[in-house]
């Protein structure tokens, strides 16, 4: 168990407190029926009929054999949002959709996860940090 704080379930104090994070490393999203030692170097999983969804590094997934011609980077939003809150993924993909940008949402135990277009990715997040100014100056 980690000292983190209460998570956050109010969906403007989401917003205000998002501190949206650009990571360096790029990912791919692929899929399989076969990940073998693919799953221990995958950011993400996610179990599908058609077989598992997983999220790896560029290089990973190429060195797998891949396609990585839709390399996504990811944006952490450093609030602990609270797996039953309400409007912060409508907020941050409704912001970004505006402006034409592709996003794909991961949530986890402590954080949520925007996937967006690599070469797009500084415009998404300095969107995003305009939303969070925005909505922290609202009361």
């Amino acid at each position: 168990m980690t000292d983190c704080p209460l998570p956050i379930s109010d969906g403007p104090r989401m917003v205000a407190e998002m501190t949206p994070e650009l990571l360096q490393a790029g990912y791919v999203f692929c899929t399989t029926r076969a990940p073998g030692a693919l799953i221990d170097e995958a950011l993400a999983i996610f179990r599908e009929e058609e077989g598992l969804s997983l999220i790896l590094p560029k290089d990973r997934a190429a060195a797998a054999g891949f396609a990585t011609d839709a390399v996504m980077r990811c944006i952490r939003l450093n609030v602990y949002s609270a797996l039953d809150g309400v409007g912060l993924t409508a907020a941050v993909a409704g912001a970004l959709a505006r402006a034409g940008i592709a996003c794909n949402m991961v949530a986890a135990f402590h954080h949520d996860h925007a996937f967006v277009p690599g070469d797009r990715a500084d415009e998404a997040l300095a969107l995003l940090v305009a939303l969070q100014a925005g909505s922290a100056a609202t009361p």
